[in-house]
């Protein structure tokens, strides 16, 4: 079995694959200051009660956005699995090229998607992972990573709001039954939801219009991230939701770096 994991600013997924079956996933807080005992600890709890014990592990991949949690968990990788772990970026061997200036400031987690999404779809593509920032990754019809776009997150946004002004007070992110708000919370509720919609939706509008140029075809839009299902549910542009995208391609890289 592989345990693949996603560490993103604000959640920290985690997975157990028998061979290319996600057999069982679950979500955590990112928190930064903790130590390898207390990540390891919780993993085996939670593998305990899903009958996996910690022999049944034959190897780590690693997906981070997050430096120094990053180190913790290579080092509980090593003390409970006795797993040096496949840590993704660029400077692994994805089958990709990269177009980016520096293609190590691409993140581990926008690798990820851009390989599991051609691997599932084929090019081009658009791919929107809605966490801490929603990203759009941009996938040529070879498989290229073109690059992308990086915005706030639907939460983040929300949170700053909060933050920034006052009288504003900190809202349940759902959409509003009405457009026009009649009081405060449905008033921001509005515009931060169906303002990230209609961002998104502009936004790749603008993608296909560039890509289509490139490309010579329309791109395929897949969602994925925390907030995707939630947003997908509203949309007319994504046509195919993945939550579990960055761990699939941290699979498909690790099989591809230790030749499995």
């Amino acid at each position: 079995m592989l345990l693949a994991i996603d560490i993103g600013n604000t959640h920290t997924v985690f997975g157990v694959y028998r061979g290319t079956n996600l057999m069982v996933d679950w979500r955590a807080t990112s928190v930064h200051q903790r130590t390898e005992d207390e990540v390891g600890s919780q993993i085996l709890l939670f593998m305990e009660g899903k009958g996996i014990e910690p022999k049944d592990i034959s190897g780590v991949a690693i997906s981070s956005v997050v430096p120094n949690l990053t180190d913790v968990f290579i080092a509980m990788s090593k003390k409970y699995f006795g797993q040096a772990p496949v840590v993704i970026s660029s400077a692994l061997d994805l089958g990709i090229k990269i177009h980016y200036d520096d293609p190590s400031a691409v993140g581990a987690d926008r690798l990820c998607n851009a390989v599991a999404g051609y691997a599932k779809y084929g090019g081009p593509l658009v791919i929107i992972d809605f966490g801490t920032a929603t990203t759009y990754d941009v996938v040529a019809k070879n498989g290229d990573y073109l690059g992308g776009v990086i915005s706030p997150g639907v939460e983040t946004s929300a949170a700053d709001l909060h933050r920034r002004a006052a009288k504003l007070p900190k809202v349940e992110l759902r959409f509003p039954k009405k457009i026009i708000g009649t009081d405060t919370v449905e008033s921001m509720q509005a515009g931060i939801l169906y303002g990230a919609l209609d961002a998104m939706e502009g936004m790749v509008m603008r993608l296909q219009e560039e890509l289509t140029k490139r490309e010579g075809k329309k791109a395929k839009v897949i969602a994925t991230g925390g907030f995707s299902e939630f947003i997908k549910q509203h949309s007319k542009t994504i046509e195919a939701w993945e939550p579990s995208l960055v761990l699939d391609g941290a699979r498909m890289i690790y099989e591809r770096v230790v030749g499995k």
